[in-house]
This record gives C-alpha cells, structure tokens and sequence, in this order.
C-alpha cells in the first residue's frame, strides 16, 4: 500500500501527527526565526539581520565572550564524550553478546538502569560525590569540564550498547564462525568481518550521542564548575528570565544546525555503508 493511501484510509491519524508536528516545530522555527531580527527584541519583528550572529561588534555571538565561550564549551562537550562513549558503549556491547555469566549479566543490569534512571538523580548524585569528596586525596569526579565528561558518558553509554546490540542479535554469529571456521583468529574474526558489520550501528550511536550530548541540560548544568563551563542550554537557562537579547537565539541556533548538520551527515555515511542490506541497515539505524 503507498503512502498515499494509507494518509486517505487514516484521515484521522494523519491530522494528529500534523498537529504534533506543528506543535513540536513551531516553537523552535519562532526562536531560530528571531535570531534574524534586526532589533533587539525576540518577539517583534523588525526585519532579517545577521547582526546578532556577527554583525553587532558587542552583543553578537562572535564578539560577546560569555556565549561565544558557551557555543565552543557545548562542541568540546560533544566530541569529547561522542569519542570516548563510542569505542567503550561498542567493547561493552561486545562483551555482553559474547560472555555468558552472573559478572555480564550485572552489567548489563547496571547498563540497562543507568537507561532508564531520572537524569536529575543521576546528576544529583554525581554533584553529591563530587561536593562530598572534594578533600579526598583522589576525586575522579569534579565540577567543571572533568565532572560533565563523566557524568555525560555515565549517561549516555547505555545508548551505543543497546544499539550495537541490537546490530548484533540481526547479524548473528554464522558469519564471525564461518572466518574463524577459515581459518581467522577470533580478534581476526572481530576485527575483519564482525567490526565492518556493526560499522552502521556504531555511526548511528555517535550521531545520537553527539546530538543529545550538546543539547544536554541537567547534568551539565548540575556539574559545571563555573560560567567558563557552562554550554548553551545552561546559558539559556541562566540568561532567559532576564533581558536577553536575540543573540541567545543566535547561539541555540547554531547548535540546533550542528545537530542537524550531524543527523545528516551520519544518515548519509548509513545509506552508503548499508547499500545492498536495507533491511538490515535500517533495524541498525533506528536500534
């Protein structure tokens, strides 16, 4: 049945998922609209500028210190945590697929909370060892860019696990025996066929890292060390109650694209790593 179809068979359906969509969109099109603005205010129009991107030598987000520090702290945040929660979310995917016992299992227990905890307890919790434990000769965890990394990737491991998992149960095992049946080492089987594999699960995990990573709000904001370590979602935070001017939205919209500009690039390296198994590059993709 086309798509086509389906919209005429389900009326209905198809005018709650606009009305969600217009609901969902609409905010965010409204505040990347009035990063254009010409004046100062963010709710009158007063015509298409880029004035607060670059074109105001004071306010713009290239020239104000404090935002132009939050846009390059919020990056540094995602890639930093995207290279590192990747290659350990994959080992421990791995891991989990191919160790039987009570030691994996409790991993994968731990894993699976860590999914499904509040991420305000989880960053209470954090800030607790790291305010508590501040005179300790040795403190892992601390307030500022050390701590955010951290508790980011406590976080967000659970994600790329799930997902590689996931590529993993549609692969099966055949294929990693049939090498080792070759002739391959077991680390060969891995490296050469099984790591190829799971290749499109692995990007997928890091573009949905990156992209909730440097729209994180709670444990970034709970474990900051100061203003230098503040992302844009904190500075919005900080800033929205007072006057701010359009540059905030200049700044949102800036991450806003990064992430886009992240989806696309990763779902563009998906379609072409996964071209002659669509079914199997899809279940990949979405996890």
């Amino acid at each position: 049945m086309s798509r086509s179809a389906a919209r005429r068979r389900a009326p209905f359906l198809a005018l709650i998922t606009g009305l969600y969509l217009v609901w969902s969109l609409a905010p965010v099109l409204i505040a990347v609209m009035f990063s254009f603005n010409d004046g100062r205010s963010r709710t009158n129009w007063q015509g298409f500028s880029l004035r607060w991107y670059a074109g105001d030598p004071l306010r713009s987000v290239f020239h104000d210190p404090a935002l132009q520090q939050a846009v390059i702290h919020t990056f540094r945040l995602g890639i930093i945590v995207t290279l590192i929660t990747i290659p350990l979310g994959t080992l421990l995917a791995l891991g989990l697929d191919r160790w039987r016992g009570p030691i994996p299992a409790g991993a994968n227990f731990l894993m699976l909370l860590s999914f499904v905890l509040p991420e305000v307890l989880l960053a209470v919790s954090l800030l607790f060892v790291a305010t508590t434990l501040t005179n300790a000769s040795w403190n892992p965890v601390q307030l500022g860019v050390v701590g955010q990394v951290i508790g980011l990737i406590t976080f967000q491991l659970s994600y790329p696990v799930i997902i590689v998992r996931a590529r993993l149960l549609t692969i099966g095992r055949h294929y990693e025996q049939a090498a080792i049946d070759l002739g391959a080492s077991p680390w060969g089987a891995v490296r050469r066929v099984l790591l190829p594999m799971i290749t499109p699960a692995v990007i997928a995990s890091a573009v949905l890292v990156f992209a909730d990573v440097i729209d994180n709000f709670v444990i970034a904001r709970y474990l900051s060390g100061g203003s230098t370590t503040e992302p844009v979602s904190v500075k919005i935070y900080n800033t929205a109650r007072a006057a701010p001017t359009p540059a905030l939205n200049a700044a949102a919209t800036i991450v806003l694209i990064a992430s886009m500009a992240a989806v696309t690039v990763g779902f563009l390296l998906w379609r072409w790593l996964t071209r002659g198994e669509p079914d199997r590059g899809v279940d990949a993709f979405v996890g």
